[in-house]
């Protein structure tokens, strides 16, 4: 009679154990299911969002992926709702799937290019000539760089993206005083900057390093608004800046295949990006053109070996 007594007594706290772990199973999946109600709503709401301001999905041909280097190309365009319009942001974003390297070069608009099937002309001519794959075959022809998917996105989709994502502003080192021809005025100083201001930071050049003031300006934004999203305190705005990303960002890659790229890099750890823009130091000069104006005349082979040393690729 003890013995029972004593058995049923040593089986209490194995109960209470159970009642509180059955408990703090059922809280974690109550957090679970709000936090995924919660993140499918802002998705929808944020996709809802970007409906009526597609860019249309242009035929790419990228080429096939040999090895551990992904390449990436970007691009910003105005089109202030006409049909055709120049890229004013054209970057290759390099990601090595293996070491989890992320490179960014810069291509200045201004290149004087051989355009296939054109005469020669402006870089960022060759988007309103043939769209995407008029600009990634023109990229690859003058350098021999394999392109393998693309993002395009109008300025305007860009606010509003940076706006879902940090409501509070991307804090920006303003390094002068900025306002013509941007739509905005800044003043020097550390800001943060909404989403029609960051644009205008990122265009303007009317100062002494013109163009390639405006390239290192736009490096300077990639780079803020990669630790935005990774920042802790905006990552209840990533379902909805994920959302409205489909429709305001157009790209050769589907929905779920964009969304797992991005969760493959960032699951990987830290991601820094090693900047570049093309083209070097003491690689080109200016040259005016009847057709085109003044360009920027480059030396191909040297900003080429160059490419291909920074990248770790070897280009034909």
């Amino acid at each position: 009679m003890e013995e029972q007594d004593y058995t049923r007594r040593s089986q209490r706290p194995k109960k209470r154990r159970l009642r509180k772990g059955r408990a703090l199973f059922t809280f974690l999946l109550l957090c679970v299911i709000v936090i995924a109600g919660y993140s499918i709503m802002q998705y929808r709401s944020g996709l809802q969002l970007a409906t009526d301001k597609l860019v249309p999905q242009e035929d790419f041909s990228g080429d096939q992926v040999k090895g551990d280097i992904e390449n990436y190309l970007l691009l910003g365009i105005d089109t202030r709702g006409e049909e055709k319009s120049r890229t004013d942001t054209m970057m290759v974003l390099s990601w090595n799937k293996k070491t989890n390297d992320v490179k960014l070069v810069s291509f200045m608009r201004d290149i004087y290019a051989d355009i296939p099937g054109y005469q020669s002309y402006k870089l960022n001519t060759a988007y309103y000539l043939g769209g995407v794959q008029l600009l990634k075959d023109t990229l690859s022809n003058m350098f021999g760089l394999p392109i393998h998917h693309y993002a395009l996105v109008d300025f305007k989709n860009f606010e509003s993206l940076v706006d879902i994502l940090a409501p509070n502003g991307v804090e920006m080192d303003v390094e002068k005083d900025m306002s013509e021809k941007i739509g905005v005025t800044l003043t020097k100083g550390t800001h943060n900057l909404n989403g029609q201001e960051l644009l205008g930071y990122a265009r303007f050049r009317h100062d002494a390093e013109g163009d390639f003031g405006r390239v290192a300006r736009q490096q300077k934004v990639i780079e803020a608004l990669k630790n935005e999203i990774l920042a802790p305190q905006n990552l209840l705005n990533l379902p909805k800046f994920i959302g409205a990303a489909q429709g305001y960002v157009t790209t050769d890659y589907s929905s779920a295949g964009e969304i797992q790229q991005v969760l493959k890099m960032v699951s990987k750890g830290k991601v820094s990006i090693e900047k570049a823009t093309i083209p070097i130091e003491g690689s080109y000069d200016f040259q005016n053109f009847s057709h085109a104006g003044s360009a920027i005349v480059i030396d191909e082979k040297a900003n080429k070996a160059f490419l291909s040393k920074f990248l770790g690729i070897s280009l034909e």
